[in-house]
């Protein structure tokens, strides 16, 4: 009896008293609860995000991974997710607490299995307004953030013009470039023609 009372040592007030003391045995152990899970050993959240660079085409579809390390005793449940991208516009929240929150638009979700520790974003169609540096942060129940470092995200426009992929800007300059060159050898040549030409009469009147 004495092993018993020592395991449980509120039983006896419970019993004993009212039903006062009942209620007063149950508020001791609910007030309690916290403190019990309080003495178990710390566990440190982790998110990493690699690589900490991807590119893709227009009109690919991206995965950027995201993985945080499981609790042992908390709730996966619990867990809140959340993704935004950074660029020179700022922020754009896209997903939060574990759903899109952009209207009309189902490109983005979630596509890993958060009891796995996996929390990657899907991103469908990619265009050029896509670039940017995507962070993923996940909510622990107690309210604390952790936030990965982020992935810089280069989307490469496909104009397929024989399989070449390049920028507008640098096919606008090359032709560009083209075009000055020939005005150029035009203007050059302009007075070496004339004197052609000239010669071409005098030796035809001769």
């Amino acid at each position: 009896s004495s092993l018993l009372f020592f395991l449980f040592p509120c039983t006896d007030v419970g019993v004993s008293g009212g039903s006062a003391s009942k209620e007063n045995a149950a508020v001791t152990l609910i007030t309690a609860q916290p403190l019990l899970l309080t003495t178990h050993e710390p566990w440190h959240l982790l998110v990493t995000q690699t690589p900490a660079k991807e590119k893709a085409k227009e009109g690919e579809t991206v995965v950027l991974n995201c993985h945080f390390n499981r609790p042992r005793r908390p709730s996966l449940t619990d867990l809140m997710v959340k993704w935004y991208k950074e660029d020179e516009k700022g922020q754009m929240d896209l997903i939060e607490n574990n759903v899109t929150v952009l209207p009309n638009n189902s490109r983005f979700f979630l596509s890993g299995d958060l009891s796995q520790g996996d929390a990657s974003l899907v991103i469908l169609n990619v265009t050029t307004s896509d670039h940017g540096i995507y962070f993923c942060e996940v909510t622990l129940p107690d309210g604390k953030v952790v936030t990965g470092d982020g992935t810089k995200l280069r989307i490469r426009r496909a104009l397929g013009l024989f399989g070449i992929e390049e920028s507008i800007g640098t096919i606008i300059g090359v032709v560009a470039a083209g075009i000055g060159g020939v005005v150029v050898l035009i203007i050059v040549l302009t007075p070496q023609l004339r004197k052609c030409v000239l010669c071409m009469r005098q030796g035809s009147q001769q």
